[in-house]
């Protein structure tokens, strides 16, 4: 018997070596331009995955499907909001038409937009909703032909999966980001309810909630770093951030066991794990990427 499992894991690990753990898959990423989208979709490439980098920027977006040429990968851009109508069915076409079939879908588009819940206005809570919860919900829907396979259908694309983009804000709440916490928190239950109901398929679904990581989301607010959405300008960042990585001690660290910030490529990797044959019979689990944090 455990000559048998041993012989299971040289396999994959050949596998591995010989193209990556992703070998042959296709990704559609989406936030891919820069931050955490963009470490997700250079490493997927270099393990072997044909990426679909999609960003509200698609000048953004081709420079990073340029860069994955440029190493041997294959890549396509797609541009456009995540939450517009007819996202779905622009980028599952395109995916499709370009390499034929759909492996893996990493929801990871969005954004803050923090306001004390006293203040927040029903257009605040609506759009992180409509990005976070609603814009996931669509596309997983608009990819069911591709992945819910049966048999044959099944047995040539056999690694299928699907991870949403959560947050520990999701998991425990965070004072100023009423409507980012209840949409991270719905991200959650829509992740298990794939699991439950795509898992007969040989679909698995996870979540992946970040803590702590540095992206231009956790970047201080005064270095005036906005995007624009449905014609709205929003500002990114955190008020005083840098001032607190320059203080003595750093609030933002204090509690983290690690001591740290983690960064984008690490928070990359979690997805790939969850994604590869290691993860292969991981399904409705949220993964926290918190340095320790809250536990």
């Amino acid at each position: 018997m455990a000559s048998a499992r041993l012989q299971q894991v040289q396999g994959h690990l050949s596998a591995s070596a010989g193209g990556g753990l992703l070998a042959g898959e296709v990704a559609i990423i989406t936030g891919a331009a820069q931050g955490i989208g963009r470490s997700a979709a250079l490493l997927f490439a270099a393990e072997g995955a044909k990426v679909v980098v999609s960003d509200l920027d698609e000048k953004k977006a081709q420079l990073v499907v340029d860069e994955i040429k440029a190493a041997g990968g294959e890549a396509i851009a797609v541009g456009g909001d995540v939450g517009a109508d007819d996202f779905p069915e622009k980028i599952i076409s395109a995916t499709i038409s370009a390499f034929g079939q759909v492996n893996h879908i990493i929801n990871n588009a969005g954004f803050t937009f923090d306001k004390m819940l006293h203040t927040m206005a029903d257009d605040a809570f609506d759009i992180i909703q409509r990005i976070h919860v609603r814009a996931p919900f669509r596309l997983v829907r608009a990819a069911a032909p591709y992945l819910r396979l049966k048999g044959e259908q099944a047995a040539k694309v056999p690694n299928r999966s699907i991870v949403n983009v959560g947050s520990v804000a999701g998991l425990h709440g965070n004072v100023g980001q009423a409507n980012y916490s209840a949409a991270k928190a719905a991200v959650t239950g829509l992740t298990k309810t794939i699991a439950k109901e795509w898992g007969p398929f040989g679909v698995r679904a996870n979540t992946v909630a970040y803590g702590y990581i540095q992206t231009r989301l956790t970047a201080d607010k005064g270095a005036g770093a906005t995007m624009e959405i449905g014609g709205q300008k929003i500002a990114l960042g955190i008020p005083n951030a840098d001032k607190a990585a320059h203080a003595k001690v750093n609030p933002m660290v204090q509690g983290i066991p690690l001591g740290r910030a983690g960064t984008a490529d690490e928070a990359a990797r979690a997805m790939l794990f969850l994604c590869s044959p290691l993860a292969s019979y991981v399904s409705g689990h949220t993964l926290e990427v918190t340095g320790g944090s809250m536990i």
